[in-house]
């Protein structure tokens, strides 16, 4: 009959699967091979398992060993669950607020203004969720987060919202590109230009979409993204422009040329929260701030120099 489970023959087994070789699995566990080998086959003894055919000295997995692999998985997956309750247990005497971001905003600009945010009450605990509006927007009605910043607008009698910044799209470009020359682009501007876009049912990308149409432009479309770092990334590598909210090339600005867009084209963000939140005055000192980067941030872009790369460096 079968031993009762050994946690440390588990352990061993699963730093295997994931590592690749008994030396590096010893390796992270801090302890020798010849242990780490012996624990190997005491598992496979006394649960009366073929984990591994043994060719050469080194063990190859088994379809038995995957499939007690990914078992080993979810039990950990709950185990890190577990971890992660007691953690937030044990800091209820310390102030918490959870913030629901859109992907779009979730690196360099939610970093300075959590950063910022911070520096200014040293005893709160943060926790960030990256995910979409929608998500955003039903845990902040459930109270599982306490503020998000989403791009989508909603009616909903339970949740409160603020305007973060409305301000209008802007043109991005690899820096010493032709455009860069001019200093405010017109949708005429990029008849068969390079063009690199959001995925056409995005905010973003329906924007985008309906300035080229009213004005007749065929752009050429060489890449589309359904986020905007990626955006970014592909415009500062060089493949083409795009026209994007002013935030998104935080963290990015002395990779990417700015120029204004004309006609204007308002976007903005909201950030919500709900109507009787439990923390509303650590909220409120949030909100305050994250406006406050924003309007700091937009600025700095076309205050001085035309070129990004004179922009505020946080």
């Amino acid at each position: 009959m079968p031993q009762a489970i050994n946690l440390r023959q588990i352990e061993i087994f699963k730093a295997l699967i994931e590592h690749g070789t008994v030396s590096r699995a010893a390796e992270v566990l801090y302890i020798s091979q010849p242990a780490a080998s012996k624990l190997l086959m005491q598992l496979e003894e006394d649960n009366k398992l073929k984990l591994f055919d043994r060719h050469k000295g080194r063990l190859t997995p088994t379809k038995q060993a995957l499939r007690l692999y990914e078992e080993i998985g979810r039990i950990f997956a709950g185990v890190r669950q577990v971890e992660s309750a007691i953690d937030f247990i044990r800091r209820e005497d310390q102030s918490r607020l959870v913030m629901g971001v859109i992907p779009a905003l979730a690196g360099a600009f939610v970093r300075r203004t959590t950063m910022n945010f911070l520096g200014r009450n040293p005893n709160v605990f943060c926790y960030i969720e990256s995910t979409g509006s929608q998500w955003i927007t039903d845990h902040v009605v459930t109270r599982t987060i306490d503020v998000g910043i989403v791009s989508s607008r909603m009616e909903n009698p339970y949740i409160a919202t603020e305007p973060l910044l409305e301000h209008p799209l802007v043109c991005i470009m690899p820096p010493g590109h032709p455009l860069s020359e001019k200093k405010v682009l017109q949708p005429k501007d990029f008849e068969n230009v390079p063009f690199i876009s959001f995925k056409a049912d995005s905010y973003t990308g329906q924007k985008i979409g309906q300035i080229f149409e009213k004005y007749s432009v065929t752009a050429n479309l060489v890449l589309t993204a359904d986020a905007s770092p990626t955006v970014c990334e592909f415009v500062a590598a060089g493949l083409g422009v795009s026209i994007v909210h002013p935030l998104f090339i935080a963290g990015m600005e002395d990779r990417l040329t700015v120029r204004p867009f004309e006609p204007a084209t308002p976007f903005d963000f909201l950030i919500c929260y709900a109507r009787d939140a439990r923390n509303a005055e650590l909220i409120s000192k949030f909100v305050h701030e994250t406006k406050a980067m924003a309007k700091e941030f937009v600025g700095s872009l076309f205050d001085g120099e035309d070129s990004v790369q004179s922009a505020l460096k946080l």
